[in-house]
């Protein structure tokens, strides 16, 4: 629940989610979370620590052990996601405010989220009623069928780029299944969490199916993903921690879903639309400052048409409208803190020294009213060759490798030749070679003659260190379910395996 400071007006203090409650950290510790755009505090946090871990795993335990929610009809869990898709657009204002606010996203994407965060409940509020098993045909009496029953507590720990729409993919599956759980947002964007954590209860859904606690993830988030009670951990950020969950998993064989980095390819051939490759190329890299898992960040251009194309990228990327989020003209904010918008600034010095041609941008933007924020210029870099840091890996922010090509088994070696493989966008008209090369590029996702697009009936996630599993669509209920078999024996004789032994062969 928010609830204004008296001292300062424009900072709001907020309490997690647990048991379906609005409650401070045990402690009572609290830390500040602050706006990108001017690195002032805009909201008081609770920071939970290992009692509070403890606190919402038994409420989401308790909650699923022996509530209702597993219980209740596929049809009446519909109804109730049905409703947070309702409170959420009925929000919406508030909401996409307090998501620019709190990560620096420009206000049309923060709405955007808001309303892709309530279609995605609507999408699984109908996947909730049709949730089957299957017949299986046996070889002799018995009748032998499968039943889909829920995980059970899964913990779901979301990353800082899409606070609201990420806890949204992971929230809206995993209670259309009939599990209970404890989302744990990242330490610097947890406003829109706490709020949709309150929108599930006013929306009726049970006290402790949804629990969401706040704090650092080196101590929370460990401690969540090695509970003995949690069945399941799904998370979304980089690499290195996809590789630390899973080994705290391991303990308890806990089922795990990653969806983790990328570095993902974005090819133009010159036979491509070049206008729409043009701007559908801007798209895949500029939008949310470059800070998404599957932002286009090495861009292929085939060497016939690499300098027209890139004068007319660099011309346009130029023109990008860099200022307040909140500004609805605005078109790029900031990255999310200093830190990152130094390791950014950082990596376009290594790409200088390994080589790389700055074409564009490369520097922090201190203009006015921007010097507060994390501001960086829209940046290109040219001739990058496929084994520059730049071109290997992942920087999180609005910063483009540019890499000429010949042949198309030259580019299919360099697209294929880092540890990600999350996505990656084609631009031809020449049907057989989009296709093609679709299945010759190792990537999760492929989009042909259109940048990046994730709707919730598709499914989502990488090939190689990319992660484990699928988000979205059908594919994402496997993994918040389990299969349990049942047979049952039809014979009208007796089961009486020792009274009818089998005489001998002879």
């Amino acid at each position: 629940m928010a609830v204004e400071v008296a001292a300062t007006p424009e900072v709001v203090a907020y309490s997690m989610v647990i048991g379906g409650k609005s409650v401070p950290a045990a402690t009572g510790e609290t830390f500040k979370t602050v706006s990108p755009t001017t690195n002032k505090p805009i909201g008081i946090i609770p920071k939970a620590g290992l009692e509070d871990v403890e606190r919402a795993v038994m409420a989401a335990r308790q909650a699923f052990d022996e509530g209702p929610w597993p219980r209740m009809t596929p049809l009446e869990r519909s109804r109730a996601l049905h409703r947070v898709a309702t409170l959420l657009r009925e929000r919406i204002d508030e909401i996409a405010r307090l998501e620019t606010m709190n990560c620096g996203k420009i206000i049309v994407e923060s709405r955007g989220d808001v309303t892709s965060s309530a279609n995605c409940f609507e999408y699984y509020a109908g996947l909730a009623t049709q949730l089957w098993g299957e017949q299986i045909p046996m070889n002799g009496p018995l009748l032998d069928y499968t039943l889909r029953e829920p995980v059970g507590v899964c913990a779901q720990i979301v990353p800082w780029n899409f606070p609201l729409l990420m806890a949204a993919w992971k929230l809206a599956p995993a209670l259309a299944a009939g599990n209970t759980l404890i989302l744990k947002p990242a330490s610097v964007t947890p406003i829109t969490a706490i709020i949709l954590g309150e929108i599930c209860r006013d929306a009726g859904i049970p006290d402790g199916v949804v629990n969401v606690i706040t704090g650092p993830g080196k101590e929370v988030g460990e401690a969540l993903c090695a509970h003995p009670a949690v069945d399941k951990i799904a998370f979304t950020g980089e690499t290195e921690t996809g590789k630390r969950i899973l080994q705290l998993a391991s303990g308890t064989i806990k089922k795990v879903t990653l969806e983790l980095g990328g570095k993902s390819p974005n090819i133009v051939f010159p036979d491509a639309d070049f206008p729409e490759s043009i701007d559908g190329s801007l798209f895949a890299i500029y939008t949310n400052a470059g800070q998404r898992c599957t932002a286009r960040t090495r861009l292929f251009l085939h060497k016939d048409i690499h300098d027209r194309f890139l004068s007319e990228f660099v011309e346009k990327a130029r023109r990008i409208r860099i200022g307040d989020p909140l500004d609805f003209e605005t078109q790029m904010g900031p990255v999310i803190s200093r830190t990152q918008q130094q390791r950014i600034l950082q990596y376009c010095q290594f790409a200088q020294d390994d080589g790389a041609i700055l074409a564009s941008g490369g520097r922090r933007v201190a203009d006015g009213a921007l010097a507060d924020g994390n501001f960086i210029e829209p940046t290109v870099f040219d001739q990058v060759t496929a084994d520059m840091r730049l071109a290997q890996e992942e920087i999180f922010g609005p910063v483009l490798a540019v890499i000429p090509f010949e042949t198309e088994d030259e580019l299919v070696r360099m697209a294929n030749s880092t540890i990600y493989g999350l996505a990656a966008t084609i631009w031809t008209r020449d049907i057989k070679r989009a296709h093609t090369l679709a299945r010759r590029i190792q990537a999760g996702n492929v989009s042909i003659n259109y940048p990046t697009v994730n709707p919730p009936e598709a499914p989502f996630g990488g090939y190689k260190q990319s992660g484990l599993g699928r988000e979205l669509s059908r594919h994402v209920m496997d993994l918040y379910t389990q299969v349990k078999n049942v047979v049952v024996n039809l014979n009208p004789e007796p089961f009486d395996w020792y009274g009818r032994w089998p005489t001998p062969p002879r």
